[in-house]
């Protein structure tokens, strides 16, 4: 027997998406998308930067949309692309279109999948954290199965990041969500906490001070319970924030308040 879907509720307090790709979203049209957010009280969204080929996208869909910001940077998975041309890119980016874009990201090491080699996704990612300070800028970062290199990297430059950035989609152990925590860096949790067999992220999730989460959905990916299976979007963001609720033992309106909050001490959205 399939578990029943409740009604999305829809929160007297606004919410902030900080990590979504609406330009991976197939179930609706980004205009029915935008829409729908709007009536379940997701005022701001973060649609982020993950290749070559969507820097621009994600510009552009941003200044379609008044309440979508952007990021700009290169996902490890594609570190074997990042090159001069590309740095330039993003460069000219954050110069140019600074108005919408808030962070630079999605960056950081994946060797679970290692889909570039892990020297590239290193200097990938090292570049785009100096690119990070040198524009003073926060950054998103992914970090799967590589929590010593993240952690090294990190500790050389997390000095002169002033604005920090956030470790998103926390997947990671419990010795870089302290590390992270104490460099004053900020923590993303979407739908994986509602999973069943995910009981490490809500340990990672308890440890986290309210005043160091963010809220993301990842979406398409991630789809929290009880509507796993199909597309996620960020109005499935209030089944995050009420399972946050519960596994930090505080209010739904004291994780909604916060989380605005953090948002936007994060990102200085303008």
């Amino acid at each position: 027997m399939s578990k029943k879907k409740r009604d999305i509720p829809i929160p007297e307090i606004p919410i902030i998406e900080t990590h979504f790709h609406l330009d991976m979203l197939k179930a609706m049209s980004r205009e029915e998308i935008v829409d729908k957010t709007k009536t379940h009280n997701i005022e701001k969204m973060v649609t982020i930067s993950t290749s070559p080929e969507n820097l621009d996208e994600v510009i552009s869909i941003a200044e379609t949309f008044p309440q979508i910001y952007c990021t700009q940077g290169l996902h490890p998975h594609d570190g074997k692309e990042w090159n001069e041309d590309v740095k330039k890119h993003v460069v000219k980016n954050l110069t140019e279109k600074k108005e919408k874009i808030v962070a630079v990201g999605e960056i950081g090491l994946d060797y679970y999948y290692s889909k570039s080699p892990r020297d590239e996704q290193i200097k990938a990612f090292e570049e785009q954290l100096q690119i990070a300070i040198d524009f003073d800028l926060p950054v998103v970062i992914h970090t799967r199965d590589a929590d010593e290199d993240t952690k090294a990297i990190l500790k050389n430059f997390s000095p002169l990041l002033k604005r920090k950035g956030v470790v998103h989609s926390f997947t990671s152990g419990l010795e870089l969500a302290q590390f992270a925590l104490d460099e004053g860096f900020y923590l993303g949790f979407n739908g994986i906490i509602t999973f069943k067999n995910a009981e490490n992220v809500r340990d990672a999730l308890r440890i986290t001070p309210v005043e160091r989460i963010l809220l993301e959905t990842d979406s398409p990916f991630l789809t929290p319970d009880p509507y796993r299976g199909v597309e996620n979007a960020p109005y499935y963001l209030p089944f995050v924030a009420e399972k946050i609720a519960e596994v930090k033992n505080v209010s739904l309106e004291t994780v909604l308040k916060q989380a605005y909050k953090n948002s936007v001490d994060l990102f200085h959205f303008k």
